[in-house]
C-alpha cells in the first residue's frame, strides 16, 4: 500500500514537472532572453552607418543624464502620476459602487466596461480626435450651451493627452477595486455602523482599508502602462509631448540608435520594477496590519 502511495506521488510530481515545463519554456524564450539581450544591447556602441558595434560603453546611461532626456523622464513621470490620479479618483467609486449593485446590473456595468476593449485603442483614439478637434462634437455642444463664443483649442494639448490616458486606463482600476470590494464583508461595515460610527466614518476605516489593495492594485495597473502609451500622446498630443516610449521609438526608427534606445528601456523598467516593489511593500504591510 505504501509502495503504491509513493509510486502515485511520484507520477503526480512528474506530471506537474510535465506541466511547469512549458511556463518556464516560455518564460526564458520570450522574457528572460529579450532582457537580457536588452541589457547587453545598452552597453554597447551605435556603428558608424548601421547596426552595433560590439564596443562596450557607459556613454548610452551618461547621454540620458543630459538636461534634455532628463526632462523627458519628468515628463512621462509627471503625465503618468497625473493620469494614475485621475484614473484612482473616477475609477474607485465607480467599481466600488458596482459591487454594491445587485447582480442584473453588475452584468450590465461590466458589459459597457468590456464593450470598448471589442475596438481597436487607435479607432477609439481617433474618436477623441473628433471630439476635441476644432469645431467638433465638444465645441458644438459648449457653444450650443452658451458657454463658450468661439472653437476652443484642445486638440494637441495637454489636457488632451491626459484625457485619453484616463479613458484607455480606467477599465483596469475600475476592475481592480470592483473585484476587492466585491469580496467585502458589509457586515463589518454593519458592526461599525452599530458601534456609532458614522458612515463616513465606517467608509474610510472599515471599507476603504479593505479595500485598499484593489486600488493600489488599479494604481499600479494603470501607472505603468502609462509611462509607456507614446502613441496617445502623439495622437492627441502631436508633437508638443514627447514620452520616454516616443523617444525610444524615435531612436530605433529615426535615429538608427538601438543601443541609446535599449538604455532609456532598461532605465524605464527599472523605475516600473522600483513601483512594483513599492506595490508589495505597501501590500505586504497591509496584510501584516490585518493580521495583528
Amino acid at each position: 500500500m505504501t509502495k503504491t502511495k509513493t509510486k502515485s506521488n511520484g507520477h503526480r510530481s512528474l506530471g506537474n514537472i510535465g506541466l511547469m515545463i512549458p511556463m518556464y519554456v516560455f518564460t526564458i524564450l520570450f522574457v528572460a532572453l529579450p532582457i537580457l539581450y536588452l541589457f547587453l544591447l545598452s552597453f554597447l556602441q551605435r556603428a558608424q552607418v548601421w547596426g552595433v558595434d560590439f564596443t562596450f560603453t557607459l556613454d548610452n546611461y551618461k547621454r540620458i543624464l543630459e538636461p534634455l532626456y532628463l526632462d523627458t523622464f519628468w515628463q512621462s513621470l509627471k503625465l503618468a502620476f497625473t493620469a494614475t490620479f485621475f484614473v484612482a479618483l473616477i475609477g474607485y467609486p465607480y467599481g466600488y459602487f458596482m459591487a454594491r449593485m445587485n447582480a442584473v446590473w453588475k452584468r450590465r456595468m461590466l458589459l459597457l466596461i468590456m464593450i470598448p476593449f471589442w475596438t481597436s485603442a487607435l479607432i477609439r483614439l481617433y474618436g477623441w480626435i473628433i471630439v476635441f478637434r476644432s469645431n467638433g462634437v465638444l465645441d458644438k455642444i459648449l457653444m450650443g450651451l452658451h458657454l463658450t463664443d468661439q472653437p476652443l483649442k484642445l486638440l494637441y494639448t495637454y489636457p488632451a493627452v491626459v484625457v485619453g490616458m484616463v479613458y484607455s486606463l480606467l477599465p483596469f482600476m475600475i476592475l481592480a477595486v470592483y473585484s476587492s470590494a466585491e469580496k467585502l464583508d458589509m457586515s463589518l461595515v454593519e458592526a461599525s455602523r452599530d458601534l456609532g460610527a458614522s458612515s463616513w466614518t465606517a467608509f474610510w476605516t472599515v471599507s476603504f482599508r479593505l479595500t485598499l489593495p484593489g486600488l493600489l492594485s488599479g494604481v499600479v495597473l494603470s501607472f505603468i502602462p502609462s509611462m509607456g502609451l507614446f502613441f496617445i500622446a502623439d495622437i492627441l498630443g502631436g508633437n508638443k509631448i514627447v514620452l520616454v516610449g516616443s523617444l525610444i521609438q524615435e531612436q530605433m526608427t529615426k535615429g538608427n540608435n538601438w543601443p541609446f534606445a535599449a538604455a532609456l528601456a532598461v532605465v524605464l523598467m527599472i523605475l516600473t520594477t522600483l513601483m512594483i516593489m513599492l506595490y508589495r511593500k505597501v501590500t505586504n504591510a497591509k496584510e501584516l496590519e490585518g493580521v495583528g
